[in-house]
């Protein structure tokens, strides 16, 4: 199968396996990968990837093609596309790949990427298409190694973020990724969890790995009401994408999440820069602005947020999407169980 361009998106790559997305293709990209990542200095990489069916065999073809083109390789197994980008910075590599759709039907799979603490997108992305048509790569003869960062991960979240009360938390995994990480990690901050959908499942088989929509939040706003939970926690398919309902089984839309977040860290941060997407509602920069902080609108796209942060240094970043990103002075991890977290113990 030849390279289909149109998988080369603004944000990532992604497309449907072996119709858009194959082996070879992925072989190739990890091969571009390696030569870019090891132009700019960088040749540890950290790679991850989901739940779907697809992603095993996929990360082995990344594998193949970061280590042929002499990249060594840090393993990190089946995790959250969150933990994938705190690998990178507790190996201090500043650069990994993770397989992912992400929020996706089950059918796609993708990569997202980052080197040198920056997220690709736009035109770094299509400068690896174009490394991948001209086969123009780095050879050598890089190191595989695995490495179990869970444990760890769980660890310095919920040390991060004591709860000031102990809470039942209802948590809707949607067959994802989100179902190695999050019951743990509310068990690890003394919640009570009652848990929706924990079983990894590449078939999405109970509703479509996506918070953003409501029709797919309908069985956590059922569990929580009907159970006492204080609070509902839903994620997508790679658990960067965070869906949050109320005790009462109201859902909060992740731009009045960013309000509660940000009116939290100005506490303890005042002046902080916040960043947010063009879809929030303006009555969060008016939030910002009215708790000493400063507002900073982005477009959208999770690169694109995660480029802000790095610009303006600012300490929270999030999108209508759900995608929220805190910065290490912030209070550590976003997606994968970090935001619910916040939410719970703020």
């Amino acid at each position: 199968m030849g390279i289909h361009p149109d998988i080369f998106r603004a944000y990532d790559i992604r497309g449907i396996v072996d119709t858009r997305l194959d082996d070879e293709t992925v072989y190739l990209i990890g091969r571009a990968f390696a030569a870019e990542a090891r132009g700019q200095g960088h040749d540890q990489v950290a790679v991850g990837g989901d739940g779907r069916h697809s992603t095993p065999r996929l990360r082995k073809a990344l594998t193949r093609g970061l280590i042929e083109g002499g990249c060594d390789i840090t393993d990190l197994g089946c995790v959250p596309t969150p933990l994938l980008y705190y690998a990178t910075h507790v190996l201090e590599t500043g650069t990994g790949v993770m397989i992912t759709g992400s929020h996706n039907p089950a059918e796609y799979n993708g990569l997202k990427m980052m080197i040198g603490g920056r997220t690709l997108a736009e035109g770094a992305i299509q400068a690896l298409r174009e490394r991948v048509e001209r086969r123009d790569f780095s050879s050598g003869d890089g190191a595989w190694d695995t490495q179990d960062l869970v444990t760890h991960y769980i660890d310095r979240i919920a040390g991060d973020m004591p709860l000031r009360r102990p809470l039942k938390v209802a948590i809707d995994c949607g067959n994802g990724v989100a179902g190695i990480v999050v019951p743990r990690l509310y068990e690890r901050m003394g919640c009570e969890v009652v848990g929706l959908y924990t079983d990894v499942d590449g078939d999405f088989p109970n509703h479509h790995p996506d918070p953003a929509e409501p029709a797919n939040l309908a069985d956590l706003v059922d569990l929580v009401r009907g159970g006492g939970a204080d609070l509902g926690l839903a994620f997508d398919g790679d658990a960067d994408r965070l869906g949050v309902v109320t005790d009462a089984g109201t859902i909060v839309w992740p731009d009045r999440l960013m309000m509660l977040f940000a009116t939290d860290l100005l506490r303890s941060h005042p002046g902080a820069r916040i960043v947010y997407d063009v879809k929030c509602t303006q009555r969060l920069k008016d939030v910002i602005a009215s708790h000493g902080g400063e507002p900073v609108m982005c477009r959208t796209g999770h690169s694109h947020i995660k480029a802000k942060l790095r610009e303006t240094g600012a300490l929270l970043g999030g999108e209508f999407s759900g995608h929220l990103c805190f910065a290490e002075g912030g209070g550590g991890g976003g997606g994968g169980g970090g935001g619910g977290a916040r939410g719970g113990g703020g």
